[in-house]
């Protein structure tokens, strides 16, 4: 080989060199968004309360991209998902209350479901983590280790009821999410699991607040909201940051905010009619009763003609929150009528107590204080049994003191 040939073989090898990682880059970036795309094809499924159609987006997903982390991760999303709506977790209303105990007791998940949903999370752990150990300063597989961890302490917290349990994967989440923030602010993403935790251990009592700081959890509620508010704007966080961002929004009491998220989820997916009884749940919160129980009565009128499945007491529901709205309305005979239909319904549990607290507050409108205070005892006992700490202490007031309007000034 002439000098020259072999200079031009450096030059080609080195060339191979430099092209050859921006190639297979290229090709990672492309894989993603693949992944990405049939991901959202699942998501959209399944907010759409189509979760047969989302659970085989979701196989086929992972059957195309097995070593990809957020492929296994959108299939155990979904299956979490769909057993939640299986269980009766419908609305906000199972979150705007607080949990006092460490752990729940909790029927175990079907032992189908729990397989699928381990293999992949675990799985999606895996892959992350092996990507992580490639490249340690790899913001995208920072992200992805993230979000399994944060994924796997859902699933413990909200289906096993391991609050404790979930804390070492829940750490895991908010370090990764953290980590990626500080490296590159703009992934906006990365503030919905560091805004939701931040959040959240700012509302703990003093105590556990306290503890949280010690294991490195950061609070702070106003800076939790600001990057809930930032997630909100990220293609891929935008719908799950807006489902955070009402339940903090009726938290902290501005309800027409929650209404206008609610109101602006239910156009990205026409066919979730729970997003419907949320955004009359809201509409009612922030006093507007009226808009509530027309939302409730089309709603109602949609889950009756809606064949698909409907979640454990769902129909119940609905009755009860417009006769919430009637009630609020002073219409005591169309809401006691709810009421009592509400009751025939199959309602769960908490939602049975909740009527009997209404049924009393209409007894007491009605002057009868005798079995208002009957109603109220059934739903503390009720409310008590169901852990609905909410319900339980409405009731107990309204036991010292009779149910009437606020005086208009």
């Amino acid at each position: 080989m002439t000098p020259r040939r072999a200079g031009f073989a450096v030059v080609v090898v080195a060339a191979a060199l430099v092209a050859f990682p921006s190639v297979r880059a290229h090709e990672q970036a492309q894989i993603r968004a693949d992944v990405r795309t049939g991901a959202d094809a699942a998501f959209t499924a399944a907010y759409n309360l189509n979760y047969d159609q989302a659970m085989a987006l979701a196989r086929r997903l992972v059957a195309a991209y097995p070593d990809e982390s957020a492929a296994h991760r959108a299939l155990a999303t979904i299956v979490w998902m769909h057993l939640l709506f299986d269980r009766g977790a419908l609305t906000l209303d199972h979150y705007l209350g607080s949990v006092s105990q460490s752990n729940i007791q909790m029927p175990p998940a079907p032992s189908d479901r729990a397989t699928v949903f381990t293999t992949h999370v675990e799985r999606a752990i895996a892959l992350a983590e092996a990507h992580v150990r490639r490249a340690p300063r790899d913001i995208d597989a920072r992200y992805d280790l993230g979000v399994a961890h944060g994924l796997r302490a859902s699933w413990m917290a909200t289906v096993e009821g391991k609050v404790t349990s979930a804390f070492t994967s829940a750490k895991r989440a908010f370090d990764s999410h953290e980590w990626v923030l500080s490296r590159a602010p703009a992934r906006h993403e990365a503030g919905l699991i560091v805004g939701t935790y931040r959040y959240a251990i700012a509302a703990l009592s003093l105590p556990k607040r306290w503890l949280a700081y010690i294991a490195g959890f950061g609070g702070g509620k106003a800076h939790g909201l600001a990057l809930l508010e930032q997630a909100a704007t990220a293609p891929l966080t935008a719908t799950d940051a807006r489902f955070a961002l009402a339940l903090v929004h009726s938290r902290e009491g501005r309800q027409d905010e929650a209404f206008d998220i609610m109101t602006g989820l239910m156009r990205d997916y026409p066919e979730n009619r729970l997003l419907q009884l949320e955004a009359a749940s809201a509409a009612w919160r922030a006093g507007h009763a009226a808009r509530a129980d027309a939302m409730l009565t089309s709603g109602l009128a949609w889950h009756d003609r809606d064949t698909r499945p409907k979640g454990p007491g769902e129909r119940a529901l609905w009755i009860y929150k417009r006769g919430l709205a009637r009630v609020s309305m002073n219409r005591l005979p169309d809401a006691e009528s709810d009421l009592r239909l509400a009751l025939t319904q199959n309602p769960v549990g908490w939602v049975r107590g909740r009527v009997h607290l209404e049924l009393g507050k209409v007894a007491d409108l009605r002057g009868q204080r005798g079995p208002a205070l009957e109603e109220y005892t059934r739903a503390r006992t009720l409310c008590t049994t169901h852990r609905d700490p909410w319900c339980q202490e409405a009731a107990q007031a309204l036991q010292r003191r009779p149910f009437a309007f606020e005086k208009r000034q």
